[in-house]
């Protein structure tokens, strides 16, 4: 097995863990690779030190919170590389094991003892093709205090127009995210939906919606004048303008995550509890 090690580099205690864990693969004879930047940050492995985009492995440690989890995801995606998360963040939902259970979990990696969860990503188009989304694409108006007009239809069938704050379409491992802060459903990963989350809607019929994960869905936007951003995942943004459209379908591949257990319901629990 061939393992790549990458962590959110500007804090400390991520640094540190990361580079333990490349210790310790060297130490069970892994062949193991070091992103660039950490092994900058570390002064050493420079002799395994590899860019992201040009790992050629077999799994991906990525130390950090589901930021570090989601950009980490979004560059070797389009070589199917298992990703296993060590949490070093608030909640992490995306990353499975803490700090404390780090070399526990790495003996059983390596024992083979794991199996590998495959997530639903959303293709996203506005004018062009997107950069896909693992969680969620997030639409706001660039002023704080302004709403947006907003046409949403599924399949070429109208399901609401309205002004909000913003909108949310999601997938079900962003269901635990920004979309469930903002009253939308738990959805479990192995539900085939989207949902579509209307942020401080101004009409009290407007609700979180749960729709096949095979539909189009697309957004217009109907006030002149008012411009809007979306976001990507937290990480990429576009600009909107008035009678844009944004379309989202499910995406042909999927993003990979290893995995010690199928306990997703207690995992919820766990993180909702002990969440800040």
């Amino acid at each position: 097995m061939r393992i790549g090690v990458v962590a959110r580099f500007d804090i400390d205690k991520s640094v540190e863990l990361a580079g333990k864990i490349v210790e310790f693969l060297i130490e069970k004879d892994v062949d193991t690779l070091i992103d660039t930047n950490l092994a900058s940050k570390l002064n050493k492995y420079h002799d395994i030190a590899s860019d992201l985009e040009d790992m050629d492995v077999d799994m991906v440690v990525a130390v950090g919170g589901d930021g570090t989890v989601l950009r980490t995801q979004g560059i070797i995606n389009q070589k199917k590389i298992p990703l296993f998360g060590i949490n070093m963040g608030a909640v992490g939902f995306l990353t499975e094991i803490d700090p404390a259970e780090t070399f526990t979990a790495l003996e059983q990696v390596l024992a083979g003892k794991y199996f590998v969860d495959k997530r639903t990503q959303l293709r996203v188009w506005h004018n062009k093709e997107l950069h896909k989304a693992l969680n969620e694409v997030v639409i706001m108006t660039q002023k704080p205090a302004k709403m947006l007009h907003i046409e949403i239809s599924v399949d070429d069938e109208v399901v609401e127009e309205l002004r909000a704050d913003g909108l949310i379409i999601a997938t079900p491992s962003g269901s635990t995210a920004y979309s469930m802060s903002a009253g939308g459903p738990i959805v479990d990963p192995r539900v085939a939906a989207f949902i579509i989350v209307p942020i401080c809607p101004f009409k009290l019929g407007a609700r979180p919606t749960v729709v096949p994960n095979d539909s189009v869905i697309k957004v217009k936007f109907l006030r002149e004048g008012k411009k809007a951003v979306a976001v990507i995942d937290g990480q990429f943004e576009e600009e909107i303008n008035y009678m844009d459209e944004f379309i989202f379908k499910k995406a042909e591949d999927y993003a990979y995550f290893v995995r010690l257990s199928k306990n997703f319901y207690r995992r919820v629990r766990e993180k909702l509890q002990g969440g800040v």
